[in-house]
This record gives C-alpha cells, sequence and structure tokens, in this order.
C-alpha cells in the first residue's frame, strides 16, 4: 500500500441480468470472457454469491444501503422519472466509505430515483447518486430501455440545449401525440420490440415512457459501453494517489442489447450474446487501468451481478432462437423475475493480488454484506440504525474462511420472499402464475410451501416440505420473524 492510502481501493463492477453461467468461468463455453475469467483466476470465485433480489432496483437498493429491499417499500422497478428511494439521511456504502477518507464515485446505472418529487430535468438536479455518499457520478437515471435517454453527471443532464428542453411522463394519455412511438410507427424502428417497449422511438428504438426534446443529449446506444468505460478509467486515474472507491454499474446485458459496431457479431448467440463480450471488454479497461497505473496489489476488484438471466425482457434480439445450448442460469432453475436461486444466485468474484490467495469458496455471501464488511475493514464504526441487514463477512471475502452467512433472504418480484438457511431454501406459498410467459421464466409461485437441499438438488427439483414438516416449519417461522423484524444483523 502506497504511504498516501491508508486503506485498499474498491471497484465493484455490477452487470445487469448476468447470469450464473453466462460467463466463461462459470462454465460458459459459447461466449468469451476473457477478462472475467482472470479475474476469477487471480481472485475468489464464490459458488452461492447472491443478490438480494431478482430485479434490479431491489437488489441495487441492497448494495448501497445494507438493508433488505423490503424494509422500503419504494424498493421495486421504478419508471425513468422516479423520485430517489434513498434518503440523504440514510448511512450508504459510500457515504461510509466518504467517512473513511475513500474518493467515491459511480458510473453507469443508477435504477434508483433522482429528485424528490421536483425532478426537472432541464435544471440543477437535486437528489441525485452525489446525495448519499457519491462524490462523483456519471449515470443512466434507470435503464437504457426507459426514457430519458440521456446521461446524467452530478447534478446536470449532459450536453442538453437549453432551447431543447427535455419533457418526460409515462402516461400515455400525457404523451405528445406528435411524436413517434414504436406503437404508432413501427416502420421507424431498427429493433422491434415484442412486449411493452413500444413508446418513444431513440436511436431507432421504442423505450419505455414518453419523453420529447434533448436531441441534442440524446445517447447512442452503440457507443453507451465506450461513454462509461472513459468516464471509469477517468475516474480511477484521477484518483489513483488516494483511496477510492467506484460502484461500475454496466447496462449489458439488459435490454435493449445493441452492441458497439467492434462486438456485433463477436457471439453465436445475437445481440446478447454479443453485448456480454463487450462487458467483458470494460471489464478488461478497468483491470488494464489498474495494471498499467501500478495499483493492482492496491485495489480489491469484485465482479457480479444485479440478478439472474432473462432472454426474451422485451425484445426481438432473437437471444432465444439463438441460445443454442447455452445455460445463461448454468445448473440453477429460473432466473431473472424468480424466486428459484436462478434469479438471485450470480457470478461472484473478488480479487486483491498479493493479499487475497486465488480459489474457489462456498461460503455463503450477498451483496448486501459489503457494507459491515468494508466497515470493519476500514475500522468504521456502524450505527445502530445503518445498514441492518448487512454481515461482517470480509474474511470470507478475501478468501480466508469458508464461513459466510447462516441464512439469507432474497426475494423475486413484489416482494415474494425466500429463506436460505444454511443448505436448506424455503420458499413460502405466494399467488401469481407459475410461469412468467413473457419472458418464460418460472416464478416459484406455488400454493403449496416448497423445501428443497440445494446440498444435493441445486436444480431445486425435489420439493421436500411434504418430508421435512419441521424444518419447514422452523423456516417458515423464522421467515416470518425477520419480516417483522427491525433489523438482522449483531448489534
Amino acid at each position: 500500500m502506497s504511504k498516501q492510502k491508508k486503506h485498499p481501493n474498491i471497484i465493484i463492477m455490477y452487470a445487469d441480468d448476468l447470469g450464473f453461467g453466462d460467463v466463461g468461468c462459470y462454465g460458459a463455453t459459447s461466449i468469451s470472457t476473457p477478462n472475467i475469467d482472470r479475474l476469477a483466476t487471480e481472485g475468489v470465485k464464490f459458488h452461492q454469491g447472491y443478490a438480494t433480489a431478482a430485479t434490479c432496483t431491489p437488489s441495487r437498493y441492497s448494495l448501497l444501503t445494507g438493508s433488505y429491499p423490503w424494509r422500503n417499500p419504494r424498493a421495486a422497478i421504478l419508471p425513468g422519472d422516479a423520485s430517489i428511494i434513498i434518503n440523504s439521511q440514510t448511512p450508504t456504502l459510500p457515504s461510509m466509505l466518504h467517512h473513511a477518507g475513500y474518493r467515491t464515485g459511480v458510473v453507469g446505472k443508477w435504477h434508483l430515483g433522482l429528485g424528490q418529487n421536483d425532478l426537472n430535468w432541464n435544471q440543477e438536479i437535486s437528489a441525485t447518486p452525489n446525495d448519499v455518499g457519491f462524490d462523483y457520478s456519471y449515470i443512466m437515471a434507470a435503464t437504457n430501455d426507459r426514457v430519458p435517454c440521456v446521461y446524467v453527471e452530478d447534478h446536470k443532464v449532459v450536453g442538453l440545449d437549453p432551447e431543447d428542453p427535455i419533457e418526460v411522463t409515462y402516461d400515455w394519455d400525457k404523451a405528445d401525440p406528435s411524436q413517434p412511438t414504436g406503437r404508432h410507427n413501427p416502420e421507424l424502428l431498427k429493433m422491434k420490440y415484442s412486449n411493452g417497449h413500444d413508446a418513444s422511438i431513440v436511436n431507432g428504438v421504442s423505450r419505455i415512457g414518453h419523453m420529447r426534446g434533448g436531441k441534442a443529449a440524446l445517447w447512442v446506444d452503440e457507443a453507451m459501453a465506450e461513454v462509461f468505460a472513459e468516464k471509469a478509467v477517468e475516474f480511477v486515474t484521477e484518483n489513483k494517489d488516494q483511496s477510492f472507491f467506484l460502484y461500475y454499474a454496466f447496462h449489458q446485458p439488459h435490454v435493449p442489447r445493441i452492441p458497439g459496431p467492434r462486438f456485433k457479431g463477436a457471439t453465436t448467440h445475437g445481440p446478447r450474446g454479443d453485448v456480454i463480450v463487450e462487458m467483458d471488454w470494460c471489464v478488461g479497461e478497468i483491470l488494464d487501468t489498474l495494471e498499467r497505473l501500478e495499483i493492482k496489489e492496491e485495489t480489491i476488484v469484485i465482479f457480479s451481478s444485479d440478478n439472474g438471466p432473462v432472454l426474451d425482457d422485451g425484445y426481438d434480439d432473437q437471444a432465444e432462437e439463438l441460445n443454442g445450448s447455452h445455460h445463461a442460469a448454468g445448473a440453477l432453475r429460473g432466473g431473472k423475475y424468480s424466486m428459484f436461486d436462478g434469479g438471485t444466485r450470480v457470478p461472484f468474484i473478488v480479487s486483491w493480488p498479493g493479499t487475497v490467495n486465488p480459489g474457489e469458496s462456498d461460503a455463503l455471501v450477498s451483496h448486501v454484506d459489503f457494507h459491515a464488511s468494508f466497515a470493519a475493514m476500514t475500522g468504521e464504526e456502524m450505527r445502530d440504525n445503518e445498514a441492518p441487514d448487512s454481515m461482517n463477512v470480509l474474511d470470507a471475502l478475501l478468501g480466508r474462511s469458508s464461513k459466510g452467512r447462516n441464512e439469507l433472504v432474497v426475494e423475486g418480484t413484489k416482494a415474494k420472499t425466500v429463506l436460505r438457511q444454511n443448505e436448506w431454501v424455503f420458499i413460502p406459498p405466494h399467488d401469481g402464475p407459475a410461469m412468467n410467459v413473457n419472458t418464460n421464466t418460472e416464478l416459484g409461485n406455488s400454493t403449496k410451501p416448497q423445501l428443497y437441499d440445494l446440498s444435493q438438488d441445486i436444480g431445486q427439483i425435489s420439493n421436500l416440505a411434504t418430508e421435512n414438516v419441521d424444518i419447514t416449519s422452523n423456516m417458515s417461522a423464522r421467515l416470518n420473524d425477520i419480516l417483522e423484524s427491525n433489523l438482522t444483523r449483531p448489534i
């Protein structure tokens, strides 16, 4: 560690909708991911690393707050014009690290809201990532399939012409009828939608929601990977002489999947496979930068994903037709939106060359644990109301121990919760369809309790609830206790 640095740098690279089996080091054979594989070779590859939710906003909320998402009723998939769901007084991972002396930054997908019911894209925006612990931010407000399709740097839209103000609505009745939409003008589309995603057309792609104006500020999907990579590299370079925390949130392989020209056709799986290769290039840009700046051994690098995979998520990009024998979720059942493990068990790699011994781990760990773990590493004392569900699993994250958590609560959609406890996972009865017909995903809904032994049945095929009544009953009671509690971490 250099004399100027008290603590190691921390970089969290966070994929969007990447499955447990989508990269080479987790078993993919037809999608080349040499940079992610390099990270795994140099670090610890976890076999039981989890997001807290099977969708994006709630899992990101947990990563940054150390709280289970169901504690905040607004921690659900947000529209692009939603107000921020993290209170400025809430202790966060970046605010804790800032207090520890880190320079903090976020680049990429945000999707946790902006403003406080006063969002005006044409003025300085209040309540951005800068107000919840980040010193610097360069983000998309929500997702690449939602308007407004612009970048926001700190508190302002990038490149906005004040003579061409942005207007946004998610109400068809309030939309400007003169503006083309995917629903009414499909001839203008270069990528068709399969469901939803039929409103404003930007860059030949129809999105969720309506926007007018801001033409000079609109992003170009094909250039997005390079734009975010450049900003991430710039942040690392500018802060190389001090401890920094970078949350680099990729947009890949979320829809619409539109790779840059050099990555188009990189796989046999069409745009979905191609953007995973593109994302791997982004990972490589960061790893190469650390080597060039000679700070590789001063930097903890984490790679993971916000939730499991989905093929057809609203655009006709032939993800299903071109999938072939690729198993995006690996041996897991379900995927994005699902209560089965495919929804929340994700690639999870931690590297710190010279400190972390390379290897593999079966420790149970989650993104929600970063807060308490890095607080312990930096000597930061946590307040009683801080990160209520974050466990100090630092030794597991750094490969020093095979022991992680004993239990973990995850959720599918609509805050439908599941309890993982040692080798067992319990899914209580939940109303709703068994399948999401649009995405062809098993959701895990059933009128009967489900109990699976993941040490023997990773694919969750054999429901053992009726054969293990006591375990089922105890786990049901424990889940209810957790849901009624104010926190689960020790104080």
